[in-house]
């Protein structure tokens, strides 16, 4: 498939998604969000075993959602607007801020530069789609309030600290070890990995209110665009029974 607002390669069995609008912060627009699920479906669907979500450039993972062209975000986010037992892992390098933030959190493993900032502004903003609640699940109560409430900016040291990110590297040095990780997953037994993921997941971590919404609609949303729906749509106009497929 061809992008316009992502790049999609391959290193070995490692697939790379990178958000690439770079001139713009890599600001996440509605195709963009489009985009980063269908890669990620595709993933899923392919045989390659790990993938790595990074941004291009050095400014910034990404500055979060376009308030110019707004997207419905929830269909970039990881286990919500797309799923796979496969691991997934986060190179952020500069700013990761609000609904990047989101995506980062969602990730099994991270690692970012030693420049990198994460940034959660919504409280000053006026506006939140709620599914940054997961946080505290994901790191420590106070110091996922701080991020929230606060509106603090943690700096790479930090984040690793309190379990935002795996490890900090060298600036720039992100995308290369997360590929170095995500190729010695790839030797791994892949149906332990992704047991293990799916029991983390289903059983260990909760899901925010926000997060379950999303997951409904995302399956709804399926279903209204599925070829079924079509033809359902086109045997009623044709006064004729539906030949339904499954698709």
């Amino acid at each position: 498939m061809s992008y316009s607002d992502i790049k999609v390669w391959d290193e070995g069995t490692v697939r790379v998604v990178a958000l690439n609008r770079p001139d713009k912060g890599n600001a996440i627009t509605r195709t963009m969000a489009e985009e980063v699920q269908a890669a990620m479906t595709e993933f899923a669907a392919s045989g390659q075993r790990v993938a790595v979500l990074t941004g291009s450039g050095s400014k910034a993972f990404s500055f979060g959602a376009d308030v110019t062209a707004p997207p419905e975000l929830w269909r970039a986010v990881p286990n919500v607007g797309w799923q796979t037992d496969k691991p997934l892992i986060c190179a952020v390098e500069g700013w990761c801020i609000g609904g990047a933030l989101v995506l980062a959190m969602m990730a099994d493993l991270a690692v970012c530069g030693a420049r990198a900032k994460f940034y959660y502004p919504e409280a000053k903003l006026g506006l939140t789609g709620g599914m940054i609640a997961a946080l505290p699940s994901r790191i420590p109560h106070k110091f996922a309030m701080e991020l929230m409430l606060l509106c603090r900016t943690f700096d790479a040291a930090k984040s690793e600290r309190v379990g935002l990110v795996n490890e900090v590297v060298e600036e720039g040095g992100a995308l290369a070890r997360a590929i170095e990780w995500g190729q010695e997953i790839a030797g791994f037994a892949p149906l332990v990995t992704g047991a293990i993921k799916r029991m983390v997941l289903d059983d260990i971590l909760p899901r925010g209110p926000s997060e379950q919404w999303a997951l409904q609609l995302q399956r709804l949303t399926k279903i209204r665009e599925s070829e079924d729906f079509k033809e359902g749509v086109a045997a009623f106009r044709d006064k004729r029974p539906p030949q339904f497929r499954g698709e």
